[in-house]
């Protein structure tokens, strides 16, 4: 289902953890849906009790078909929105770990050399770009693009070379069987062999936590300057979340846009360089606030973000800063915690490689945001994934001759 058909209504309570898991699932499959949250919306507990037989069971999700699904687990979700879960071969060429602009590129590449490629994405195909409101820097595109849109390109085209793609379904290992085999263990419970694995995961920005925040993902809510600042030409306030080096640099970036940006630290000292540091305090339309906690994000009417309620750790004071947008930069965390060791990570936990993208497991490659040194930019990731397969391609012609 796309982000553009009728969507499904979801019908639960914010003090519900269902519900969340259930919004949660169906935000990375960009499955649009309506929430209903009785708590504000009691007059739907009808509704419920009726398709329920009278049990009030949350989340009941309604389908734009009138079925129904009451309080489904993610596999069963799945299956309902017709998610291919299991692939229809056991061995294959390459296995492409991540559906992200990186794993759609490898992937393409190798197919149109003739082998025979299966992807594997845990939640829905196009990663970080598919759910980023509007791609401004990408090339190729001088009005701009819709990261859903790019995304659902890029499948086609890898589709269109007979590319495989489970979604919904994780990696939970990998193991060398010998010279020519690697082994991919899924959630399923499935095992498929390859004779190259690309494992492309890429990294997830680092969230507050806070109230709200998942709701305003994409509607207030950004990761990346260079790709959402844009939005916010001529805005009276922006909010920087996060005072390292990143949300210093994109913070005077967004400068270009936000008639003002204050930077918000959680600890009582900025961890910038002094050079970006002074950048700030010499700069006219930004402030820095220090010692200062993220509580929640509100939202206006229409879904939008309207400010955002700050704590000060010294005090306990909370008050509501009004912002059009915030724009979080606490860090990244590499989707590398299936690999359990197999593999050499850094300090922090990216894939370690060489410059042939190889790691230290024979016949497994990285590329993409995951890789230790990449540089976190679109067009990089896809030039990476087309770098990747090149590489893989003299693997694989060694293996196969």
């Amino acid at each position: 289902m796309s982000t553009t058909e009728t969507p499904l209504t979801v019908i639960g309570a914010s003090w519900c953890p269902d519900c969340r898991r259930a919004k949660t699932f169906l935000g990375e499959q960009r499955v649009a849906y309506e929430w209903i949250d009785l708590e504000t919306h009691p007059e739907y507990v009808e509704r419920v009790e009726a398709l329920n037989g009278g049990s009030r069971i949350i989340p009941t999700i309604i389908f734009p078909d009138g079925s129904h699904l009451a309080e489904p687990g993610n596999d069963e979700l799945a299956d309902k929105l017709g998610l291919s879960r299991v692939a229809a071969q056991r061995a294959y060429d390459l296995i492409v770990v991540g559906g992200g602009p990186t794993g759609l590129t490898a992937a393409i590449y190798a197919a149109r050399e003739n082998f025979s490629v299966l992807i594997i994405e845990k939640s829905a195909v196009g990663g970080q770009a598919g759910v980023t409101e509007r791609l401004d820097n990408y090339p190729g595109f001088p009005d701009g693009v819709a990261g859903h849109e790019l995304a659902d390109r890029m499948r086609r085209q890898a589709e269109r070379y007979g590319v495989e793609i489970l979604q919904a379904v994780g990696v939970t290992s990998l193991t060398r069987l010998d010279d020519a085999w690697t082994v991919v263990t899924t959630s399923t419970g499935d095992e498929y062999r390859a004779h190259g694995v690309l494992v492309a995961t890429g990294s997830l920005y680092r969230r507050t936590g806070a109230a709200g925040e998942a709701d305003l993902i994409g509607a207030g809510i950004h990761f990346c300057a260079t790709c959402d600042g844009p939005f916010y030409r001529d805005a009276d306030e922006v909010l920087v979340i996060g005072g390292g080096n990143s949300g210093f640099e994109e913070g005077l970036f967004l400068t270009q846009f936000a008639k003002h940006v204050t930077i918000v630290e959680y600890e009582s000292a900025v961890r910038a360089s002094r050079l970006l540091q002074d950048k700030v305090a010499a700069h006219p339309k930004m402030s820095v606030v220090l010692n200062t906690e993220v509580v929640a994000f509100d939202a206006r009417n229409g879904g939008s973000l309207a400010g955002v309620v700050l704590r000060d750790r010294a005090t306990g004071a909370e008050r509501t800063h009004a912002a059009a947008g915030a724009f979080v930069f606490i860090g990244l965390e590499p989707n590398t915690a299936f690999l359990n060791g197999a593999i050499e990570l850094d300090e922090q936990g990216f894939v370690v490689s060489d410059e042939q993208f190889r790691t230290s497991m024979p016949g497994v490659y990285v590329a993409g945001d995951v890789r230790r040194g990449s540089t976190k930019q679109l067009a990089a990731a896809v030039g990476e994934g087309a770098a990747a397969a090149i590489a893989l391609r003299y693997h694989l012609d060694r293996i196969l001759a």
